[in-house]
C-alpha cells in the first residue's frame, strides 16, 4: 500500500479529530486510532499526542534564515572571479582569503570590512553556488560568440555538389576512412582514399592517426602516383583537410579547393562507392592499428 505524504495524513488526521473528540468511550477512540495507524503507518503512542485538542496540524511557517551572502557580496564575488580569469571554487577560494586585502588596497574592489570578512569565510562550494548564473552566461558566450576553430577558412573554402563535368580529366574527391574498429580510443590506422571524377582512377594511402601534416603528406604521395594533372580537389568538412596546410598548398599549386556539405555524404558520392568497394570489402571494419599492418595495407593499396 502506498503511504501517504505528511500533508496527506494531516488532513486525514483533521477530518478524524473532530470524531475523536466527540466520541463518547475508549473503545469507539481505539478505533478511531486504529484506523489511521493502519492508514497511514504511524506509531500508535505519536497519533495520540498529536490528536490532542491543543495541538495544532496546521504546518508552521518555516523560519527565514539571514541571508549571509547577499547581493553586495555575490557582485564582489563575480568581480574577483573575472580579475582572476574565472577559476573553479577550490581555486579561487584561497585565492580570497589572501587577496581580498590586496585587491582592496589597489582599488579594484571597493567592500566594507564585513563583505571582506565574509569572502574570506565562504566556502568552495558556495562559490560555485553563487556563480552558477554567471558560469552559465560565460560558457553560452564563449561557445556562440566567436567563431569555432575552422569555422572562418570553411567560409573561404566553397562548396561543390555532385555536378561534375565528366569531359574534364583532373578533379579528385578526396576522403578519411577509420579502421578503428568498435573504438575510436588511441592511435589507430585511417586511409586517405581519392578518386578522380571523370575516370574513376582511385588511389589510397594509409596513415597512422589522422594529423593535418600526415594527411597532406599522404596527398601529395597519392598525386605523385596518379597518371593525369590534378586540376582540383574536393574533400569532405574534416579538419584533416580543411586547414590552412592544404589551403595554402592548393593556392600555391592552383588547384581548385572545393569541399562538401557536412553531413551530406551524397555531395561525396563518387569517393564514398570506391570508399566500400576499394577500402571497406577488402580491409572490413576491424582495427588496425600497428607499424606492420600499416606497411601491409600500403602495400595492398
Amino acid at each position: 500500500m502506498e503511504r501517504m505524504d505528511m500533508h496527506s495524513r494531516n488532513e486525514y488526521l483533521k477530518v478524524l479529530k473532530g470524531r475523536y473528540l466527540r466520541a463518547k468511550s475508549k473503545k469507539e477512540k481505539s478505533q478511531i486510532l486504529d484506523e489511521y495507524c493502519l492508514n497511514t503507518g504511524q506509531a500508535r503512542k505519536y497519533v495520540i499526542r498529536k490528536i490532542q485538542p491543543k495541538v495544532s496540524l496546521n504546518p508552521k511557517p518555516r523560519k527565514r534564515r539571514e541571508e549571509i551572502y547577499n547581493g553586495q557580496l555575490k557582485a564582489a564575488l563575480a568581480k574577483i572571479w573575472e580579475i582572476f580569469d574565472f577559476p573553479c571554487g577550490q581555486r579561487l577560494k584561497p585565492l580570497l582569503e589572501v587577496e581580498v586585502d590586496r585587491l582592496r588596497e589597489l582599488g579594484e574592489v571597493n567592500l566594507p570590512d564585513d563583505v571582506c570578512l565574509r569572502l574570506k569565510r565562504i566556502s568552495s562550494a558556495t562559490i560555485d553556488r553563487k556563480l552558477k548564473h554567471q558560469r552559465e552566461v560565460l560558457h553560452l558566450l564563449r561557445s556562440k560568440g566567436g567563431p569555432k576553430p575552422g569555422s572562418v577558412l570553411k567560409q573561404k573554402v566553397p562548396i561543390r555538389l555532385t555536378e561534375w563535368d565528366t569531359s574534364q580529366v583532373g578533379y579528385v574527391e578526396a576522403d578519411m576512412v577509420v579502421h578503428c574498429g568498435s573504438s575510436t580510443f588511441g592511435e589507430y590506422i585511417n586511409s586517405l582514399s581519392t578518386t578522380e571524377i571523370s575516370s574513376g582512377w582511385w588511389e589510397g594511402e594509409a596513415i597512422m592517426g589522422r594529423s593535418q601534416e600526415d594527411s597532406f603528406w599522404a596527398l601529395k604521395e597519392i598525386r605523385k602516383r596518379t597518371p593525369f594533372r590534378w586540376k582540383g580537389q574536393d574533400p569532405d568538412n574534416g579538419q584533416e583537410f580543411i586547414n590552412q596546410i592544404l589551403y595554402k598548398y592548393c593556392q600555391r599549386e592552383r588547384l581548385e579547393f572545393t569541399r562538401s556539405r557536412p553531413n551530406r555524404k551524397n555531395d561525396n558520392a563518387y569517393i564514398e562507392q570506391k570508399n566500400w568497394t576499394h577500402v571497406r570489402k577488402v580491409l572490413g571494419y576491424l582495427r588496425y592499428d600497428t607499424p606492420e599492418q600499416l606497411m601491409i595495407i600500403n602495400d595492398i593499396y
